[in-house]
């Protein structure tokens, strides 16, 4: 039976519509049936949001769940149970699982599993050529039609430029989207970003140049092929500028970067601190303060979490020697806050970059979604994150429902307490966290 829910007296934040009051919202059989002044509606369980503001549920475009092949770093139940604590009603999740989804029966198999939990909307990228390889292409339709929302390699880059040419051909031809993090094969071997930093603690150093090669070489195809790219997580100043240009030009490309390369350089690194381990690296402040820039502009489009839990065993290693990677999805909506309020932004466009550019970066491959997902309107998706803005608290361990407990933020190491707590997270109409 659905659940007929009333959110009473909260502020109404909708930044694909512009509506910002304060008022309720009616659901009913999973949709948002009333905004704004309610009346004469018999709610099975009403929600007091005062004080609160209520928002889209924020959709989040990298986030990995370490199902199938990595259940001792993660499951599913622990991921999407993150996802709701945080506000994520619907993410993407890479292709880089064991096996590989290179294949429509282990597709269906993820969203069938993600279903029954009824905790996120998940969306997954297949792989855009055979496990990961750079070799033979996947079978891109059979995929799409097991639910796959575009293409990708992950981080595994592809070295042999004719098959990537042949990919987005392929793409292209059929209306289909390929997710590439431009870093180049030969020039991103390193552990740390070229720099003061890496040169003084003995690193080997990924040069922008790594990015920048890459960004080059995916813009040319682009160009020649009219194939869609979205760019996954920029980390330098160089590349926002290299992008920049490209949206200038009319190119199809959008791009992402992480609330690890937003908040965080080289510096961060410390003495070896192995939970700044991450892909890809952490690069100088002019960098970071260029890609908060390039958020702020709309030359990226969207905030990622960057999500992937690990264990203590990956990270409790040297520096070099630790697998990259860190929790992210239960600080999204935090981190894009204080990235706004470090920028003098206003609190609708921190909700943006998590809401409805995601939602515009993922487009038709959403189907019937994407005239409503990310967006607070009548007769669409009940999918709402209702959270305290004026809430502060200190990231620990023991706070975050992801298996995965490595998170540069933790406040033992930064020091600082993040904006925002999540106080109830609905995907459909139903409730799939409440504080």
């Amino acid at each position: 039976m659905s659940t007929k829910i009333l959110i009473k007296n909260g502020r109404l934040l909708d930044p694909a519509s512009g509506l910002d009051r304060v008022g309720d919202v009616a659901i009913a059989n999973g949709r948002i049936v009333g905004l704004g002044d309610v009346a004469d509606f018999g709610a099975d369980r009403t929600v007091d949001a005062a004080g609160l503001v209520v928002a889209p549920g924020l959709v989040d475009l990298c986030a990995r769940l370490r199902e199938p092949g990595h259940e001792h770093e993660g499951l599913l139940e622990s991921e999407l149970a993150a996802a709701a604590a945080g506000g994520v009603t619907s993410l993407v999740c890479p292709p880089d699982t064991d096996p590989v989804l290179d294949e429509p029966g282990l597709v269906e198999m993820l969203k069938f599993r993600a279903r029954k939990l009824s905790r996120c909307r998940l969306f997954p990228l297949g792989a855009l050529t055979r496990q990961l390889e750079g070799a033979a292409l996947t079978e891109m339709a059979e995929l799409t039609e097991a639910g796959c929302i575009g293409f990708s390699q992950a981080d595994a880059p592809i070295r042999d430029t004719l098959v990537l040419h042949r990919a987005l051909q392929y793409a292209a031809t059929y209306g289909y989207t390929v997710w590439l993090r431009p870093q180049d094969a030969w020039l991103g071997g390193g552990v740390a970003a070229s720099g003061a930093v890496a040169t003084r603690l003995g690193l080997s150093g990924v040069p922008v140049s790594a990015e920048t090669v890459a960004l080059h070489t995916i813009l040319e195809l682009v160009r020649t092929t009219g194939a869609r790219v979205h760019l996954c997580r920029l980390s330098s100043a160089a590349g926002v500028d290299i992008v920049r240009a490209a949206k200038r030009e009319g190119l199809p490309v959008t791009a992402d970067v992480s609330i690890n390369s937003l908040h965080l350089s080289d510096v961060d690194i410390g003495y070896f601190d192995s939970a700044m381990r991450l892909t890809p690296p952490l690069r100088q402040g002019r960098d970071r303060d260029a890609l908060r820039a390039g958020l702020a502009d709309g030359t990226i489009d969207a905030l990622v979490s960057d999500h992937m839990p690990l264990t203590t065993d990956e990270k409790a290693v040297p520096f070099a020697e630790a697998t990259p990677g860190a929790t992210g999805l239960e600080l999204l909506l935090s981190l894009a806050m204080r990235w706004a309020q470090d920028s003098g932004l206003p609190l609708h466009r921190a909700l943006a970059v998590v809401t409805a550019e995601p939602v515009r970066v993922l487009g038709g491959a959403l189907g019937s979604l994407a005239a409503s997902a990310g967006r607070l309107v009548e007769g669409g998706v009940a999918d709402v994150c209702v959270f305290d803005a004026g809430a502060s608290w200190a990231v620990t361990p023991e706070q975050l429902a992801s298996q995965g407990k490595h998170t540069p933020f933790e406040f033992s190491r930064s020091g600082f307490e993040l904006p925002a707590r999540v106080r109830c997270t609905l995907v459909a109409g139903h409730v799939a966290y409440e504080a």
